[in-house]
């Protein structure tokens, strides 16, 4: 079995298992047939697959949305942003771009794409122009519960004795269990690599963010939404919120719709 297959399955077993009582009751109302964006593109962060975003899918599709997940190779920053912009090419109109963690640095760099029309920020990254990911952390206190190991090729993984405490603390201890060994490793050099674009600076941006993240400091996600003039929204969550919190989510992503739409 290859390795996409292999953490597709293993995440889609905790994501299903929260979005089937996850479900807004508005879940089933249709978008405005006017509405102009009707497209998502979901790009997941480190340590994951995109199947984690499925109980965000399930209460966008229900709605009318017409939704994509990206599956980054997490081997470098080029490699992700052009995994996201094969999706982008395949949309059919503006598209919301949405990432988490280490997903937000990837839409800063791939949102410059002109069906980009807005930017949906889940406990995410959000690099400047000329600034590394590395560089988001200085200032701030450290994560001590979020613990990566690094390989001897350079790939780093979330610690298995602090998954849960660092990644998933709101999620069943079987689930947790599932996403600890379905992890898919990053290039830790990932995290070194300068930004060319940052698309915050021409496209509105929200966010959302976990106040139980162990991921980050809280202060360095209030700084990075602020600094990108982000419309926040805070949620009492996990790191692993884009999962724990789909409605949350799946809400500020049809926020940024109807506002780019009534732009247009």
């Amino acid at each position: 079995m290859t390795r996409m297959t292999t953490t597709t399955v293993a995440a889609i077993a905790a994501a299903a298992s929260l979005s089937a009582a996850a479900l807004p009751a508005n879940a089933g109302d249709t978008i405005p047939q006017d509405q102009s964006v009707k497209n998502v593109v979901l790009v997941h962060g480190a340590f994951a697959d995109g199947s984690g975003w499925k109980g965000v899918y399930d209460i966008l599709t229900k709605r009318g949305y017409r939704v994509s997940i990206v599956q980054n190779p997490l081997t470098s920053l080029e490699d992700d942003v052009a995994a996201t912009k094969r999706v982008l090419e395949r949309q059919d109109g503006p598209v919301i771009l949405v990432g988490h963690s280490w997903g937000g640095t990837v839409i800063t760099e791939a949102g410059i794409d002109a069906k980009v029309a807005g930017l949906v920020y889940v406990s995410a990254l959000s690099p400047d122009a000329g600034e590394t990911t590395a560089q988001q952390y200085q200032g701030f206190a450290p994560a001590s519960e979020f613990v990566i190991e690094t390989t001897k090729d350079g790939f780093g993984y979330v610690s298995p004795q602090k998954f849960k405490a660092g990644f998933a603390h709101d999620v069943s201890d079987a689930d947790v269990a599932f996403m600890r060994d379905a992890q898919v490793p990053i290039n830790m050099s990932a995290f070194g690599t300068k930004l060319e674009h940052a698309a915050w600076h021409t496209k509105p941006s929200w966010a959302v963010i976990a106040t139980e993240d162990k991921a980050f400091d809280q202060a360095m996600l209030i700084h990075m939404a602020e600094r990108i003039k982000a419309k926040i929204t805070k949620v009492s969550a996990s790191h692993a919120l884009f999962m724990t919190q789909p409605t949350v989510v799946a809400d500020t992503i049809a926020q940024a719709a109807t506002a780019v739409s009534a732009k247009k």
